[in-house]
Formats: C-alpha cells, sequence, structure tokens
C-alpha cells in the first residue's frame, strides 16, 4: 500500500552505522558469565535497547504531537510530518485526492515560491521526500542538525499557507496523470495488484488505489485540493517526528517557536469509526490478467487478517513470526521447497502486511522457472500451507525466527528514516509509541503454539483473493 511519489534532492550526508554496530557488539561481546547463568539473545538485545536515549512525547496547545527519536551518532536530523489522511479516507469520486495533495505540497506558499523550500534542503546538502499510503501521508527532509529550525518554520508555513489556485493545481493533475500511466497503467503487474486489491477488499476503502481511479482523477479540482487541505493539514491532525542529533528540550523551544502557531482549521474524526468495515469473506476470489507485455507469469494471493492495531493480542506478532517461517527468505519453507529442492520457481516468499489502521493481509507469491507452469508452483505453495496446517511449526523454526526480529531491530536502529517512519506509521494507525517499543517483548512471547493457532484461522481459501499474471499472444482478456 506504501506509495513514494516524489523524490526531490539527494544529498550526501550518510548516517554513519555505529549503532548497529555497537548494538551487535553488545549482543555478540557478552561480559563473562558464572556458568549456567549465560544472557539469552533476547536478554542481550534488551539490555542493549535499554542503553539507548529514551524516545519521548509532547503534545503542543495546537494539538501537533511531536516525537523525538534523539540519536547522537552524527550531527544529522531527520524531520517528518505525519497527517493522518490517506486514500481510505477519500470520499466516493474524489480518489486519489490524498496522493494529489501531496504533490500540491510542494507549489508555493503565500510566504515562499513554489521550489524555495526543496532548494533550501538541497543548498545544505539535505534530501527531501514524500509519500502518501492508506492511511496517511507524509513529509521528511534530513538535514545537518543545524538547520532544523529552518525546516520547522518550511513545514509549518506550508501546514496553513498553501496557495491553491487553478495555475497551481491544473498543471500538476496533468503530472499525476501521467504518473498514473507509467506507474499502472503502461505496468501490467500493476494493473493484476490492483484489480487484486479491489477484489480483496469489497466494502473497506483499502480497495481504493492510492493514485486514484483515472475517470476520477481527470475530475479532481482546486476545491477538492483546499477541502482536503482544511479538513486534513491541520497540526491537531498531524504528528511531528524529529530523529537525530537534538534533545527533546531543543524540539520543544523550535517547535512551539514554528508549527506552535499554526492554528487549528479542522476538528479531527474518529477515522476508524467512519469508515466501512469488510465484511467476513465467504468465497475465494480468483483474479486473472492476461497482456501480451508480460514476459514471466507470475501468482500473487493475499488472505484477509486483522491489522495489528485491531489483531486480538498476540495475534499480530504470531503472524509475523508465521510469515517468516513460511516466506521470510531463502531459510524459509517456500523457498527451501519451490526453489532449492523442487527447483520450480524462480522466487516466491510470504509477508504479513500488518500496519494498517483497519484491514490487514497476509500474502504469498511466486513466480515459476524453466519448465514449471503457475499451477505447478501454486500447487507446491498450496502443499506447504497444507502441511504448515497440519503440522505447524517447530521450536527451531519459532526461535530462528525471533533471532531475525531481534537483528532487524538492531539494524533498523541504522537508518534515521527507518526509525522515524516505523513511529509514524505506528502512531498515524492508532498504535502508540509504548506499542512500538514493546514489540520486541511480544514477539518474545509467540510460541509455537500460537503461530499454528493464526495460520488454521487465517489461512483459509474464503478469505483469500488469487491473482494470476499470464502473458497472451494476443489482444488483452481480462476476467
Amino acid at each position: 500500500m506504501h506509495r513514494v511519489s516524489r523524490r526531490a534532492t539527494l544529498c550526501a550526508l550518510a548516517l554513519s552505522t555505529l549503532l548497529s554496530s555497537a548494538a551487535l557488539a553488545e549482543m555478540a561481546t557478552v561480559p563473562s558469565q558464572p556458568a549456567g547463568t549465560a544472557m539469552t539473545s533476547a536478554e542481550r538485545l534488551a539490555q542493549a535497547e535499554a542503553k539507548r536515549p529514551k524516545n519521548e512525547s509532547f503534545v503542543l496547545e495546537n494539538g501537533l504531537q511531536v516525537v523525538v527519536l534523539p540519536d547522537h551518532r552524527a550531527p544529522v536530523v531527520t524531520q517528518m510530518v505525519w497527517y493522518r489522511a490517506g486514500s481510505a479516507d477519500e470520499k466516493p469520486g474524489v480518489s486519489g485526492i490524498a496522493h494529489f495533495l501531496e504533490h500540491l505540497m510542494f507549489k508555493g506558499t503565500t510566504t515562499h515560491k513554489a521550489g524555495v523550500f526543496s532548494s533550501a534542503v538541497s543548498d545544505i546538502g539535505g534530501e527531501e521526500n514524500a509519500f502518501t499510503s492508506s492511511d496517511y501521508t507524509a513529509y521528511y527532509q534530513q538535514v545537518p542538525s543545524q538547520s532544523l529550525e529552518q525546516m520547522m518554520e518550511f513545514e509549518a508555513d506550508r501546514m496553513e499557507n498553501l496557495v491553491l489556485s487553478d495555475a497551481a493545481v491544473l498543471p500538476e493533475r496533468d503530472v499525476i496523470l501521467e504518473e498514473r500511466r507509467q506507474r499502472v497503467d503502461n505496468n501490467p503487474g500493476s494493473q493484476l495488484q490492483e484489480a487484486v486489491q479491489a477484489a480483496m477488499y469489497q466494502n473497506s476503502h483499502y480497495g481504493i488505489p492510492i493514485i486514484g481511479w483515472r475517470h476520477e482523477m481527470e475530475k479532481l479540482s482546486k476545491d477538492d485540493a483546499i477541502a482536503w487541505y482544511n479538513q486534513y493539514y491541520t497540526p491537531n491532525n498531524a504528528t511531528l517526528i524529529v530523529a537525530g542529533d537534538v534533545t527533546s528540550e531543543e524540539v520543544r523551544t523550535l517547535a512551539e517557536k514554528t508549527f506552535g502557531k499554526v492554528k487549528r482549521r479542522a476538528e479531527s474524526e474518529d477515522r476508524a469509526a467512519l469508515r466501512p468495515t469488510e465484511p467476513e469473506p465467504l468465497a475465494a476470489r480468483t483474479v486473472t490478467l492476461t497482456d501480451a507485455r508480460v514476459t514471466q507469469p507470475s501468482l500473487q494471493r493475499g488472505y484477509l487478517t486483522p491489522s495489528d492495531t485491531t489483531a486480538e493480542p498476540g495475534e499480530a506478532e504470531a503472524l509475523d513470526v508465521l510469515a517468516d517461517v513460511l516466506g521470510g527468505g531463502t531459510t524459509s519453507r517456500l523457498y527451501r521447497a519451490l526453489v532449492v529442492d523442487q527447483a520450480i520457481a524462480a522466487g516466491v516468499g510470504a509477508y504479513n502486511a500488518g500496519s494498517a489502521l483497519k484491514e490487514g493481509q497476509f500474502g504469498v507469491y511466486g513466480t515459476p522457472r524453466g519448465a514449471a507452469d503457475i499451477a505447478m508452483v501454486e500447487a507446491s505453495i498450496d502443499a506447504e500451507i497444507a502441511r504448515l496446517l497440519k503440522d505447524g511449526i517447530t521450536p527451531e523454526e519459532l526461535e530462528r525466527a525471533k533471532n531475525r526480529v531481534r537483528k532487524q531491530v538492531v539494524y533498523e536502529r541504522d537508518s534515521q528514516t527507518a526509525l522515524a517512519r516505523r513511529y509514524g506509521a505506528a502512531i498515524s494507525t492508532g498504535l502508540t509509541i509504548a506499542d512500538v517499543d514493546s514489540y520486541p517483548d511480544r514477539i518474545e512471547k509467540v510460541t509455537v503454539e500460537s503461530v499454528g493457532a493464526v495460520a488454521r484461522k487465517y489461512l483459509q481459501p474464503k478469505r483469500s483473493v488469487t491473482g494470476y499474471l499470464l502473458p497472451a499472444p494476443a489482444t488483452d482478456t481480462r476476467s
């Protein structure tokens, strides 16, 4: 669901990887322990994590939530502003408006002409980007620490002073239409993905393409943009995340001086309550797209699952472990069976997409190789799933999966942007800082039995949509 749609200046800033090295070294060079009292990997990770600077959060008077993630390894800071507004919040007939406004935020304000903000970021050797998803839209800059106040001034300015005239809006509409042509209309794989999502979510707004349906994008107007901007781009509907070489006191002072002056323009809504909920599925569905441009057939299947926000306690973490054991890499069951042992797949895997305000999705995919075809790949995937449902996973597989999660948590600290994105996505989808911080502890509580339980509960054919991408020698036929 995540779409990065604009990339501006790339920079020479490079975060050091000292933290991961230090943290891993912490895990690897445990002080000598008395016989019989050696620390486990989980205990060593907890010890390393306990030494990290504490994350802090506060709320400005206008309702803007601020999260500070200290990281003093390099004189660099990452600022992210997350608006709780994505494609799943769009009203009927205006699909694509969330992504469209993301583009328009790079137009001028009453204070700065178009391009001034991006030029300022480039001039100091920084980088910026923005992205829109089903649940949120976010903007970020990574710059030298001393430039944080300047970045805050620019972001606060475009939070309330954006110029949305026909001259600014209409040419940019042509840009997003061209983006859709390149990303979706000219890409059979993306077209299939769009069709699978629409079939998966029959009532939920997650079936709406983030970039929008073309016939509705063509009608997006200045008034649509203004309405979206005034409803959602208000400080009480946003989260400011600052990660890097700063303290909470410094961020508070600068945030009050800049963002604190932005007035609330609307009250936040209970998005989860307003959105329609997906009904319990009753029948397996298939989507087939054949296209003469397809040279490599492929299969993708999604199962409707709860998200990290809506799952019962323990289920979201068990689904993460399940995805890792089934198809999380070259040691996973699917890879060993289809790529190594049977040699019928060029690629295969599984994932759990649980970061969402409402429904989540568990996915598997595969591509045949050699003389094998899609039917052979699908039959083998089904056989591995059936074996897992019947016999569950082993304690050894569980421990290996937990180890990979532990390493992922440590390596995530390498990147300010990755860390800020993790907290920003969680907060924007109804979770808390404490939820993110406690994830490693919750993973430790996953058991062989809990993984088997979520597999049997959610990997049912009636909860699935299977998409087939096939080559066609002649005219397209779609069903």
